[in-house]
């Protein structure tokens, strides 16, 4: 399949069989997660994948329920940094001088503008900015799933703060916004399998000048 037919082919999976997803398919789509672009490049988030049942079992209570939490191969949780700060960009600017080759030095312009982000946003500012880049991981993960014929489901229907607990995520400085539930659908138990797919019509939905 190529993207628009493979994206034709997904949906919000409501139920999964169980089976694991082979790992070359997982690192194709945990590379693509890594591959999104965010703001400055900044990254300033983690991916947390569960794959554990134990793990998936203690979360379940967390996110109602879903039987998606405990059937899947596995769960990435997407969680901004609580404490976006000075150090985080040095780092930043360290891995890029490595990277290419070049000075920290040559990128204190910048360093100097992100840090200048950083000391102008409030914390709930900068919650909102990050969270906005780790949703754009999201979606990433999801098309590469798509092409990697593996089935998934975005959620935000969780309690972030039992997740965090469950996860011990406050200590690391982290807060889940949102969740890709990956594996195979369980079609016979899927109500939504065969549903046709429903979108805004690109009449509606775009506006050209």
């Amino acid at each position: 399949m190529n993207l628009i037919e493979s994206l034709e082919w997904r949906y919000a999976t409501k139920r999964m069989n169980g089976e694991q997803i082979p790992e070359e398919k997982m690192n194709n789509i945990l590379d693509a997660v890594q591959l999104a672009p965010s703001s400055y490049g900044l990254t300033p988030y983690t991916v947390i994948v569960v794959q554990d049942p134990t793990v998936k079992e203690k979360l379940s209570p967390q996110c109602y329920n879903q039987p998606q939490i405990k059937e899947s191969s596995a769960l990435l949780i997407f969680a901004p940094w609580k404490n976006i700060n000075d150090g985080h960009v040095d780092t930043y600017m360290q891995e890029i001088a490595t990277t290419r080759g070049i000075p920290v030095e040559a990128l204190v312009d910048l360093a100097n503008s992100i840090k200048g982000k950083i000391k102008s946003s409030t914390p709930e500012e900068l919650h909102v900015w990050a969270s906005k880049q780790a949703y754009i991981a999201l979606g990433f993960g999801l098309a590469a799933a798509a092409v990697e014929a593996i089935d998934s489901t975005p959620m935000e229907g969780f309690n972030p703060a039992g997740v965090n607990e469950a996860l011990g995520l406050e200590a690391k400085g982290l807060s889940a916004v949102c969740m890709l539930a990956l594996g195979y659908r369980d079609a016979p138990q899927d109500y939504l399998a065969n549903a046709k797919k429903v979108r805004r019509d690109k009449e509606k939905l775009f506006i050209t000048f």
